[in-house]
């Protein structure tokens, strides 16, 4: 792929503050290219961050037509950078293309285009702790017109930016609330697809448990209303005993979270054994108020782990390790945190080494 660069001039590139809130601050250059099935993708080129004009009758406004992805580059102690596990959003992004209806993205050059911005605002990944470049990958239906069927042009954007922790708080545990009635997915829907009506249909619910007092919801399957799914727009974990990793298994309506896989091939590795299955809400929450289950944790790419110290419902709430993080939330993190830094030895493979624009 050919990508036309306008490189930053020294000093072009947009400061950011010392205490970097979440997706609030973004680079000075995006990456853009466009779909016809005239001409494929074409015109891409890595140019200033910018505004766009679209049709107010463009498909993505009214049909939804949409899909994203998110992933990090990392300040390494040397000062280069690390790229994360990039060549699996690119697989991802092309299995949410394909359920929307949406032109698919050479995998290579999707990757390319990634590296390619990074290497430009290579300036801009920052370097305090617990911060990274956060990247967003977005497609979008350009096509004018009412009507619902699939559009036959495209916009593929990146932009990315400097961001600290997902919650402003840090490693501290989050209350969550569980959905019984509303659900967030359904196998056989979009919900394994990065789009964003499965994070719009999610907001109602996230609305109602923050006026409780929470912080995320617990999703919970949709046919039965009893199976764990997702925590808030992450996946969830639990520990038992201190030993044991349990994770809800993918159905078609859970995100194939990159975090979670991450977890599940290193956990083994720190000593821990791993299990994906079906975990019932009551089994759960019984489980929790007698201490078998001592640890609960979000899993996804803005937070990495999030610790949970509380799940409630419409009958109480369970405290989970004295609302308080646990060693193996901890013991986790770091140890994912160390490869994704460039603090530790990476013998997955891992990440990529993004040199500076030249």
């Amino acid at each position: 792929m050919q990508i036309h660069v306008e490189p930053l001039a020294p000093g072009e590139e947009r400061p950011y503050p010392a205490q970097l809130p979440f997706g609030r601050h973004f680079a000075s250059r995006m990456f853009t290219q466009r779909y016809t099935p005239e001409k494929g993708w074409h015109d891409a080129r890595v140019g200033p961050y910018e505004p766009f004009s679209m049709d107010p009758a463009a498909m993505v406004f009214h049909y939804g037509q949409e899909i994203f992805e998110g992933l990090k580059a990392y300040r390494r102690p040397d000062g280069k950078v690390n790229l994360f596990r990039a060549w699996e959003n690119c697989l991802r992004f092309n299995r949410s293309a394909e359920r929307m209806a949406m032109a698919q993205t050479d995998p290579e050059e999707h990757f390319e285009a990634m590296a390619t911005l990074v290497s430009v605002v290579h300036e801009s990944v920052p370097s305090q702790p617990e911060t990274s470049l956060y990247i967003r990958p977005t497609m979008i239906a350009a096509d004018v017109g009412l009507g619902v069927h699939a559009s036959k042009s495209y916009l593929h954007f990146i932009i990315a930016g400097p961001v600290g922790p997902y919650f402003s708080d840090g490693f501290k545990p989050v209350q969550v609330y569980v959905s019984r009635d509303l659900v967030r997915a359904v196998k056989g829907g979009t919900g394994y697809a990065k789009t964003g009506g499965n994070y719009a249909a999610s907001l109602f619910v996230a609305e109602r448990v923050r006026a409780l007092g929470f912080q995320q919801v617990c999703w919970l399957d949709a046919i039965e209303h009893r199976y764990i799914e997702e925590v808030g727009a992450m996946n969830i974990g639990f520990v038992y005993e201190g030993k044991h990793i349990a994770t809800p298994a993918l159905s078609g309506s859970i995100l194939p979270g990159i975090t979670r896989d991450s977890l599940l091939r290193l956990a083994p590795d720190l000593g821990y054994t791993v299990s994906e299955e079906r975990l019932d809400i009551d089994e759960v929450l019984r489980d929790i108020r007698s201490g078998k289950i001592t640890e609960a944790f979000g899993i996804g790419t803005a937070a990495v782990i999030a610790p949970v110290g509380r799940l409630g419902d419409e009958n109480g709430v369970a405290v989970i390790n004295n609302d308080e993080s646990g060693p193996v939330a901890r013991h986790l993190y770091e140890a994912l945190t160390d490869i994704q830094y460039g603090r530790a030895p990476d013998p997955y493979g891992w990440t990529t080494l993004v040199e500076p624009w030249k």
